[in-house]
């Protein structure tokens, strides 16, 4: 079960030994948890002072457990924290000799030791110029020897700590949040550090210690629990992994969430999110309170010297500016007015939240929780004054987060939105996905705050942001099951029933724009037209538009770009023509440019490919920003050779080798009238859109040598791709999912559509023209998405003939492929 053999130790191993009930202790499943430690606290204890009496120890010494021990909370494989005290009087080679009688068997039986040797006024010096060292001593507990020298360093080590407090405390607060930034925070990391990072085990210490200073305290409601789950947690993992590890792996979440009865991983990463959201806001209260009292405390002498006194006299009165109806600002929060009634004012919560984050003040949480606790339930619908305080909350931009958490923190947000709580604290298992569902929904509503200038109704884009991915919580599609939980939460809210289906539709269609523009073919009709009909009308597209950019902002930095936005852009151009009722182009009748053209008449005249690449700096639109300047989204790569077998898995084959990624590709015949060049007939024409996967682009001349050796079978590059993922392999985590082949129902006139979604790797659209290498078909264009290591690919193909597949024909196809992908 663990790594905890022990048949290779000492006399303390045998069956009534250290060593072996500790081994019996751990392997119990009665009693995990709190007792589970606590027991292994006292076992440890009992064995650490027999081997401390039986080391013959001089008077004036002690054992002393330090940090967690100290605490009597030993994980399976936590380090021992001991200090062994002396008070100066004993010959220095006795205590020697008496810490190495301890220190010996501690490491025979392989378990990690954190040891030191110091007289009282040796470890007060050290605690005075190690932070981690006092917060330690603040833990001391004797394990053996003289009790009375571990208590009269208990005494002067708190003293200090008080003492020191107003020093100590800013040092302390730099220390976590230099933390937080090396390791993340908790609440939303895939494999989170349960001990440093931010809401983990490390800020709980911190806490207890910044409680011990007397100079602020930490919202308790919650925050025993939610530290002993994440105790639970890093017991569990310990067990598991049999290692001394803190980091709960994605490999090691299964096991983890079983050992502690839990459905599945799923459920540990929400219970453990839940902990660390606790932990986390408890701790930007405390430290707010502490600031506060330091600036009151440093402010105080300079004012009595302006006011002429040495010392005593009243206080001065503390100003209160009012900000809403029932809501002031008061010490830099936003606190409830003295005449609040939140049992006869329904909407005060909102109220005061709004207030709060247009301010950009941080809500009291004395406030909050009068309010949880008071304040009088929302009748459904809501009137128009909650509706609008919710919308100028979601408004305010970054200052609405910290706001947000606040309520929820004391479940008012639930309150509000029953179905938030299937979205609180629930993960994203994609990679790309930066925040947990509930803090992703409140980071787009951030995002589209930037955006409403672009709209005609900004309520209806901010409330859509919050509510776009609803429905990750339940079964199935959730862009399907948001669309139906939206639908009733906008008529909560107090929306009519025009504005209801608005947010509906948007919650609906929230992902159509992103993945159509960047999977699908926007020359072909029926894609604009598809779009069109789904969005209805200009006005929602307005609106689409502006969720998936702040949809994708609040997703990650490889959710958006500006090749992504000018692909949006090109996208809700086109939609809104037809909306406006401009007819549709035919991309049949679509001469080439001149540019293509003069590139294939040089190729029907040397029979050779003939390469141009072109550099398209575009900029996306963004609301409120100044850009540096064109930002280069991608080099278009025109080719144009004599029509040949093999064309698509050599081009893409050589682009691989030269390490650039395809975004898009298309492929088109142009027929030569006689009397061009030196003759007339077909060539091949394709315009692909690629980027250095990292570097400067390589020579044209370069690609051109190579994609004619690899047309003429010379340049074998399957065997250049595997030999350069053997020098640079790259590292695998868990396996991937295996590679998915869908015809897609795109109501495509010009092609069939094949969808691809597999690992991304480099060389994939290679492998890809190479499977399709078999088959009688015609690529005519393929278009390349990529989020995280995922990609999807699409391909639009038909017969040699420009003929739609039929429908077994094209599902055979997309079965031959999924396999050949494999």
């Amino acid at each position: 079960m663990t790594n905890l053999d022990t048949s290779d130790t000492t006399e303390e191993s045998g069956p009534g030994g250290y060593a072996a009930a500790r081994l019996l202790l751990l392997q119990e499943k009665e009693r995990p948890g709190p007792p589970r430690r606590a027991a292994l606290a006292r076992l440890t204890d009992d064995w650490l002072a027999g081997l401390f009496a039986a080391a013959a120890p001089p008077r004036g010494t002690a054992l002393v457990a330090v940090g967690g021990y100290g605490r009597a909370e030993l994980s399976p494989r936590s380090d021992l924290d001991l200090l062994l005290l002396h008070d100066g009087t004993a010959d220095k080679a006795a205590v020697a000799a008496l810490a190495d009688r301890i220190w010996y068997p501690v490491w025979d039986l392989g378990l990690a030791l954190d040891h030191s040797v110091r007289t009282p006024a040796e470890a007060r010096a050290t605690a005075g110029e190690d932070l981690k060292a006092h917060l330690g001593l603040l833990d001391a507990r004797t394990v053996a020897g003289d009790a009375g020298l571990v208590a009269a360093l208990r005494t002067t080590v708190l003293a200090d700590w008080r003492n020191q407090a107003p020093r100590r405390l800013p040092e302390l607060d730099a220390l976590c949040r230099e933390r937080a930034e090396r390791a993340g925070e908790l609440q939303y990391l895939l494999e989170p550090d349960l001990k440093e990072a931010r809401g983990g085990l490390r800020d709980a210490q911190v806490l207890r210690a910044v409680a011990a200073s007397w100079l602020a305290d930490a919202p308790r409601e919650g925050l025993d629990v939610a530290r002993r789950r994440l105790l639970d947690a890093r017991d569990a993992l310990h067990l598991a992994t049999g290692r001394a590890t803190d980091r709960l792996a994605l490999q090691e979440q299964d096991a983890v969430a079983t050992g502690l009865g839990l459905l599945d991983a799923d459920t540990l990463l929400r219970e453990v999110y839940e902990a660390a959201r606790t932990i986390s806001y408890a701790t930007d209260v405390t430290w707010r309170e502490v600031n506060r009292v330091l600036k009151a405390r440093s402010a105080r002498p300079r004012l009595r010297t302006l006011l002429g006194r040495g010392g005593g006299g009243a206080k001065p009165p503390v100003e209160r500016t009012p900000l809403a109806e029932g809501v002031v600002e008061m010490d830099g929060e936003a606190v409830l007015a003295r005449g609040a009634r939140p049992e006869r004012d329904p909407v005060l919560p909102l109220r005061a939240a709004a207030a709060a984050a247009q301010s950009a003040l941080p809500i009291s949480p004395h406030a909050v929780r009068r309010l949880a606790a008071a304040a009088k339930p929302l009748p459904v619908p809501w009137p128009a004054e909650a509706r609008e305080e919710l919308v100028t909350l979601l408004g305010a931009g970054e200052a609405t987060v910290p706001v947000w958490e606040a309520l929820e923190a004391e479940g008012i947000v639930t309150r509000l939105l029953p179905d938030w709580e299937r979205v609180r604290c629930r993960p994203q298992r994609n990679p790309v996905h930066t925040w947990t569902v509930d803090r992703h929904l409140v980071e787009t509503a951030v995002r589209a705050s930037s955006l409403t200038r672009r709209v005609g109704r900004p309520d209806l884009l901010l409330v859509a942001a919050l509510l776009h991915d609803i429905g990750k919580g339940w079964p199935g599609d959730h862009s399907v099951a948001g669309e139906t939980i939206a639908r009733d939460l906008a008529a909560r809210i107090g929306f009519d029933r025009t504005d209801t289906a608005v947010i509906a539709t948007a919650v609906r269609h929230h992902l159509l724009l992103v993945e159509t523009a960047t999977r699908r073919d926007l020359d072909d009709p029926a894609t604009v037209q598809s779009v069109a009909t789904a969005v209805g009308t200009l006005g929602t597209l307005e609106l689409l538009h502006a969720l998936t950019e702040a949809d994708a902002l609040a997703t990650g930095p490889a959710a958006w770009s500006s090749w992504r936005a000018s692909l949006v852009a090109d996208l809700v151009k086109r939609v809104a023509g037809v909306l406006a009722g401009a007819p549709l182009p035919d991309p049949e009748a679509a001469a080439p440019s001149a540019e293509q053209e003069r590139l294939a008449i040089e190729a029907l005249r040397t029979g050779e490919p003939v390469l141009a690449l072109r550099t398209e700096p575009v900029v996306a639109e963004s609301e409120g920003t100044e850009p540096e300047g064109p930002e280069p989204v991608g080099v278009e790569l025109l080719i144009a050779l004599p029509d040949q077998p093999g064309v698509l898995p050599a081009v893409a084959g050589v682009l691989a080798l030269h390490r650039l990624t395809v975004r898009a590709a298309d492929l088109r015949a142009v027929d030569l009238p006689s009397g061009l060049g030196s003759g007339s007939g077909s060539v091949l024409v394709l315009d692909w859109r690629v980027a250095a996967e990292y570097g400067s682009l390589p020579e044209a001349a370069r690609l051109r040598a190579d994609l004619v050796r690899a047309l003429e079978g010379s340049l074998d590059i399957p065997a250049r791709l595997a030999e350069r993922e053997a020098a640079y392999p790259r590292r695998r985590g868990l396996a991937a999912p295996p590679p998915r082949v869908t015809v897609a129902a795109a109501d495509s006139r010009l092609a069939t559509v094949i969808e691809v979604r597999a690992q991304d790797a480099p060389g994939l659209l290679h492998r890809i023209g190479r499977a399709l290498e078999g088959a009688t078909v015609r690529v005519r264009s393929a278009h390349v998405s990529t989020l995280g290591a995922n990609a999807v690919d699409t391909l639009y193909v038909t017969r040699p003939d420009g003929s739609l597949l039929p429908d077994e024909e094209a599902i055979d196809l997309a079965r031959a492929l999924e396999e050949a992908l494999r």
